[in-house]
């Protein structure tokens, strides 16, 4: 299934669904792996993981490029945050063009000005965007899509904006009739009030979405039981990582040793695997060439020291012990396979061999006293054998 199809049907689903934020390649890994249906790419954690601040301080190419991360990472359908959509209506259409082509499924626009600010920081400052503009957004963004089955959730501000429900439901109204896939209600007091006043006006045209940062102490039991679609838990993640990072910075700084974390830590092994170390592997056997190993060790071709007149116009490599070279010794020994002894110069003559072995020269220093082998100090070469 196509991801943006798996996300669409999340969205449209009649149970309870859940979508949980990831920020990164690596996070987006593990939350596949925990089993999620699909990754909310969070503007907060992205920019926090960034080291900067939720306020579109990190371009939106930025912010793409962790999404291609994020996307060759999962299979996972991926609904970004897409803040105000990093401008007007033509920025919308070419962030579209740009996170379709990188595989992901949906993006969620807020209506609020660029540069946004994050809605928990100081929210009732801040002025939404008009209705007909950010409709404009909307459309435009329907319109750009090439997939039918990409997602465009429309995000709205004004519970968190200090407006009433009446201005909440004239912007969900004109959003859907946009052409909007999703509503997105967004509310930071501590309890679901805002969530369950607007389900009982509303009259479920649109599938909902919600995200009770705030209120988690809400039963999800009762998201259920008021028709919405899916729960982001949009921070979680990030959340947790920063906490077990803190601790972990502490307990070194203090200790001054490992023995009190390494228990407690992922092994550096678990870090492989979810880096598909094991695939690369496999992957080397099969397109990298074989590697030659050495099969046999020959001394260099070189005079050698305390030899005197035994090597004045000869390697040492040549010296002969019982009538046969030190070299062809090497040779003969190596390989009791080899058809016969004949000199380099009849090769060119001869069958093709049907193998080769592989001599790596090795330094010895023979003639001195004590001295030490120094091995793979020239090039190899290779012999046939027939």
């Amino acid at each position: 299934m196509k991801a943006t199809t798996a996300l669409k049907s999340l969205i449209q689903s009649e149970p309870l669904e859940f979508i949980i934020e990831a920020h990164n390649g690596l996070s987006a890994k593990m939350v596949e792996e925990a089993g999620f249906k699909g990754i909310w790419a969070s503007s907060l954690t992205i920019s926090a993981a960034l080291g900067v601040r939720d306020n579109n301080e990190a371009s939106w190419t930025q912010v793409l490029e962790m999404l291609e991360f994020m996307s060759d990472a999962t299979a996972r359908p991926i609904l970004l945050d897409g803040d105000t959509g990093y401008g007007n209506f033509n920025n919308v259409r070419r962030m579209v063009t740009k996170i379709e082509q990188r595989g992901i499924a949906g993006v969620c626009i807020e209506d609020k000005l660029f540069p946004k600010t994050n809605s928990f920081i100081g929210g009732e400052q801040q002025p939404l965007a008009d209705i007909q503009e950010f409709c404009g957004k909307i459309k435009a963004a329907k319109d750009t899509q090439t997939d039918p089955d990409f997602q465009v959730v429309a995000r709205i501000e004004a519970f968190i904006a200090g407006w009433g429900l009446d201005e909440v439901l004239r912007r969900a109204c004109a959003y859907r009739d946009a052409g909007a896939d999703a509503l997105l209600i967004h509310s930071k007091i501590n309890t679901a009030d805002q969530i369950n006043s607007f389900m009982s006006a509303w009259d479920r045209s649109c599938p909902i979405i919600i995200v009770p940062t705030i209120y988690f102490k809400t039963p999800t039991e009762q998201f259920r039981e008021l028709g919405i679609s899916v729960v982001i838990w949009a921070n979680h993640i990030l959340r947790s990582a920063v906490s077990a990072m803190q601790d972990a910075a502490a307990t070194l700084f203090e200790a001054q040793s490992l023995v009190r974390i390494e228990g407690k830590i992922a092994p550096v092994a678990e870090l492989f695997r979810l880096q598909g170390a094991d695939e690369l592997k496999l992957a080397e056997k099969r397109y990298l060439p074989l590697s030659e190993t050495p099969k046999a060790l020959i001394l260099a071709a070189s005079r050698g020291q305390n030899f005197g007149d035994l090597t004045r116009d000869k390697p040492k490599t040549m010296l002969k012990y019982h009538g046969r070279s030190l070299l062809r010794r090497l040779v003969d020994t190596s390989s009791t396979t080899a058809a016969s002894r004949t000199s380099p110069s009849s090769w060119a003559t001869s069958p093709a061999p049907s193998k080769w072995i592989t001599f790596t020269a090795l330094s010895t220093g023979l003639g001195k006293k004590a001295a030490s082998p120094r091995p793979f100090t020239r090039p190899s070469i290779n012999l046939p054998v027939r």
